[in-house]
């Protein structure tokens, strides 16, 4: 039996969802040629989320994502962390090397999880919170590759030397995850990533999209 759902909460996250899909904004107009609907329906359910912050609208009148999401994405990273931590703790023991989940935030590269290995005698000290130019690093290039593979796995990607000298790192994105986009990695001490570390890489990705999906 299908579950009963409100039809009027549907319209008001694909209001969200359409806003947050532009750069620019929607008119009423447009968001009731999308949503199959008429203007005065867009009109209560603009007023409604505006209410909350969740929209705002411009001089023009076009509705864009408002501010108050912003609370609501601040709930996101440690649900993401949590549902990572398994995946990124094996993958540090199994490759002896610091292990990251990193999410887009903005232009930059945003580490929310990091886990070190237990048993080596040196690891690269990497901690939650650091930040990055997105084209620099395993992590964020790994996540912009996925941007240009469009719906295709982009397999893993490999750097040296660029975040830390005498450091090297692997990561791959996550594939496949509504609303998130980011990518898990290690990093380590070397001059160049061992050869099985790309492909472990990419199948942690592939737990931590799975137990994010």
């Amino acid at each position: 039996m299908t579950a009963e759902t409100s039809q009027t909460l549907d319209r008001g996250l694909r209001v969200l969802k359409l806003l947050a899909d532009t750069d620019h904004g929607l008119t009423v107009t447009e968001l009731s040629n999308r949503l199959g609907v008429n203007r005065t329906v867009v009109y209560r359910l603009l007023a409604t989320l505006e209410q909350h912050a969740l929209v705002r609208r411009d001089l023009g009148g076009r509705a864009r994502v408002g501010l108050g999401v912003l609370r609501l994405g601040r709930q996101v990273h440690p649900l993401v962390r949590e549902a990572a931590m398994p995946a990124l703790r094996s993958l540090a023991e199994d490759i002896g090397a610091t292990a990251h989940l990193t999410l887009v935030d903005g232009a930059e590269a945003l580490a929310v999880a990091v886990v070190e290995p237990t048993w080596t005698d040196y690891h690269v000290a990497y901690r939650a919170g650091f930040r990055h130019p997105l084209d620099r690093g395993a992590a964020g290039k790994a996540i912009l590759a996925a941007r240009q593979t469009a719906h295709a796995e982009p397999g893993y990607t490999l750097t040296a030397g660029e975040l830390e000298a005498g450091a090297c790192g692997a990561a791959a994105a996550l594939v496949g995850v509504s609303g998130i986009e980011g990518s898990v990695g290690v990093v380590m001490l070397a001059d160049a990533v061992p050869e099985r570390v790309g492909p472990r890489v990419l199948d942690a990705a592939r737990e931590v999209a799975d137990a994010l999906r």
